[in-house]
């Protein structure tokens, strides 16, 4: 993390200064804004925080409740969210915070005596080597609060309004409006109606407003899709229980009692318990809503027998039925009108896609979403990016909620069912198949790069290139997630991860991969390259807006082969080595070389050697496009597509 750009200063480095725009605040909400976003949960202030780096851009947050929330709901963070979060700064809290699930235990009847529970089988949760970081388990209130805490730290010093409703929203579609949508919005207190009403106009709406959007409403999209006649009972507890993996994440399925997802919890001695209710044995507690946790527990005991568990105090429960449903489009322009109309409201998180909550995939998807929208919104609303950037929110994130949609269907079916050979599927009450549990424990393993959030691929787009010369690094491939490997840095020799170099600032990465040759030889293909990065042909050059810092827009990083000691910065080229801030400060954290103890980068991600090769990764850490060191003129007609000229 670098500091101190524009001058030291003492205290908390990670605070930045507050812009001048905070000064001139009222401090109630404004009439107008560049960006209201509909609700604080995690796609909200995901997104929140991303724009908050950008205090240009004026960015206003509501949501209906009183305040932050305080406790339950979603806990699973995936190593790919975990990724992300680093972007900001936050991962080594969440990380060192978080329960890190490891192992997998899996749980059938015992065939001796199916009235009983047996292990039969603990695996690794995650694939080694699929990400530097872990899968964990934090309180999504504890991911809120750090992303506010991110916020209020920002110069733009972000804070959201609290008690409104979003009531009523209108978009004027003339084009002749700089604010062309208007909401409406109803205060609230203690969730009641206080009769008081407030209006902004924006030039952009996103709805993260949950399963019942306003938003999404209003922009006439409807949740399709299936409902579910399965109920789910959850509850975070601190418990006693001589079942002996209760460390440990335990998918259990009994003979005909039902089925259990436990999660162990952060802190070393809360646990979440997810409890399949039966729609017989349990019907007269679903049908009555006289669920209690001392009634899930029960349940509960019913399932881990011989074992039993006992609660001593409930953080949270809450019980759900929630169907795999889906919204064709995620913002507010028509099929039929794209090639003519931009969107100026968008949705997100369960606003546009729901399902079950067993496979731990919802908050991420959903913070998935405005990681994506993010820095599209910025880069328009700034003037470096082409508006038609705002299509392919959509069009990407449809398409990953559909494939969420079809394996949360099948692996909400594989748990819920009963093991085969164990009972009838009449004995608890549906009409559900059976299972093998070894079939189940291979499709979890099948699936675990998806579960992990980095199995997401996007299609060729304006912003993501064919795959032309994704065999000159097929470690990186095309579209999908930059895959962080360790290096060192040249200037200082201190081991790091790549992809941690990447911060949420809306900017372009080009991390290129040098060839054999020498860096500092006059004659090479990186050599080149660098002349023409620094040359007025360059898509640096020609789409940096004047007076910004000069890898503001796209970001050059440079990995040598050699080692880190064979080499001098001082023989390295000059746009290695920018200018940047007020003082016209040197960046010497732009070169890499191999880490020759945890690995070579080249080796790892199967970079060729004799070539070398130019990796584009967008701002949200995907890759958009693998280029020879010598395509100068096809990187440059790349951004051109996407940029705008500013020469």
């Amino acid at each position: 993390m670098q500091f101190y750009l524009n001058g030291y200063k003492p205290g908390d480095p990670f605070v930045e200064d507050p812009h001048p725009s905070v000064a001139q605040r009222s401090g109630g909400l404004p009439e107008d804004a560049d960006v209201l976003i509909i609700g604080c949960g995690p796609a909200g202030l995901v997104l929140a925080a991303q724009l908050a780096s950008f205090p240009d851009v004026r960015t206003v947050v509501i949501d209906r409740k009183d305040g932050p929330l305080e406790v339950g709901q979603a806990d699973g963070v995936a190593c790919r969210s975990v990724e992300m979060f680093e972007a900001f700064g936050l991962a080594d809290q969440l990380v060192h915070e978080g329960y890190w699930v490891n192992e997998v235990a899996f749980w059938r009847p015992d065939p001796a005596d199916p009235s009983r529970i047996t292990r039969t089988g603990r695996i690794d949760d995650v694939e080694e080597g699929i990400s530097e970081m872990p899968h964990v388990i934090v309180n999504q209130a504890r991911m809120l609060a750090y992303l506010l805490d991110h916020m209020q730290r920002s110069a733009s010093r972000l804070e959201p309004f609290y008690g409104l409703h979003a009531d009523d929203i209108k978009i004027d579609t003339s084009g002749s409006s700089e604010y062309p949508v208007t909401v409406t919005m109803k205060h609230l207190k203690d969730f009641e109606e206080t009769g008081e009403t407030s209006t902004i106009r924006a030039k952009y709406v996103v709805g993260s407003d949950g399963s019942r959007s306003a938003t999404r409403t209003a922009i006439g999209r409807e949740l399709a899709g299936d409902a579910t006649n399965q109920s789910w009972g959850v509850v975070d507890a601190l418990a006693v229980t001589d079942f002996p993996d209760i460390r440990l994440k335990c998918a259990i399925h009994s003979a005909n009692a039902g089925n259990i997802l436990i999660i162990p919890r952060e802190g070393g001695y809360m646990v979440r318990l997810y409890v399949a209710l039966d729609n017989v044995r349990d019907k007269e507690m679903l049908e009555n809503r006289s669920v209690t946790p001392e009634k899930l527990v029960a349940v509960a005991n019913r399932i881990l027998h011989p074992y039993t568990v006992e609660l001593k105090s409930v953080g949270w429960w809450a019980v759900y039925s929630i169907g795999q449903r889906l919204c064709e489009k995620f913002d507010d322009v028509p099929i039929e009108e794209m090639s003519t109309r931009l969107p100026r409201v968008f949705i997100a998180g369960d606003a546009c896609h729901t399902h079950s909550a067993k496979a731990g995939q919802g908050m991420n998807v959903s913070m998935a979403d405005t990681w994506n929208l993010g820095w599209k919104l910025a880069s328009v609303l700034r003037g470096t990016g082409r508006p038609e950037l705002l299509h392919t929110y959509s069009e990407e994130r449809q398409k990953i909620a559909k494939q969420l949609i079809d394996f949360d269907r099948e692996f909400s079916k594989m748990f819920s069912a009963h093991p085969t050979g164990s009972g009838d599927a009449d004995d608890i009450g549906g009409d559900i198949e059976g299972v093998d549990p070894e079939e189940f424990q291979q499709y979890f393993i099948t699936q675990g790069r998806f579960t992990a959030g980095v199995a997401t691929k996007y299609g060729p787009s304006m912003i993501t290139a064919e795959p032309f010369f994704e065999k000159l690094a097929e470690g990186f491939p095309v579209g999908m997630r930059f895959h962080s490997a360790p290096v060192v840095r040249l200037a200082d020799g201190r081991p790091v991860h790549l992809g941690h170099a990447a911060r949420a600032d809306g900017a372009w990465r080009l991390y290129v991969f040098a060839d054999r040759a020498e860096p500092s030889a006059a004659k090479s293909h990186f050599r080149e390259l660098c002349d023409f990065l620094e040359s007025d042909a360059s898509p640096i050059r020609r789409h940096i807006p004047a007076g910004a810092d000069p890898d503001s827009v796209l970001d050059v990083r440079a990995i040598f082969q050699q080692c880190h000691r064979e080499l001098t910065v001082d023989a390295m080229p000059s746009i290695l080595l920018p200018r940047k801030g007020t003082l016209g400060l040197v960046d010497y954290e732009k070169m890499f070389c191999p880490d020759p103890k945890a690995g070579d980068i080249f080796d790892l991600r199967a970079v060729n050697r004799d070539t070398g090769c130019i990796v584009v990764v967008r701002p949200d850490q995907y890759v958009a496009h693998v280029l020879p060191l010598h395509g100068h003129d096809a990187l440059a007609d790349f951004f051109a597509g996407i940029l705008v000229d500013q020469s």
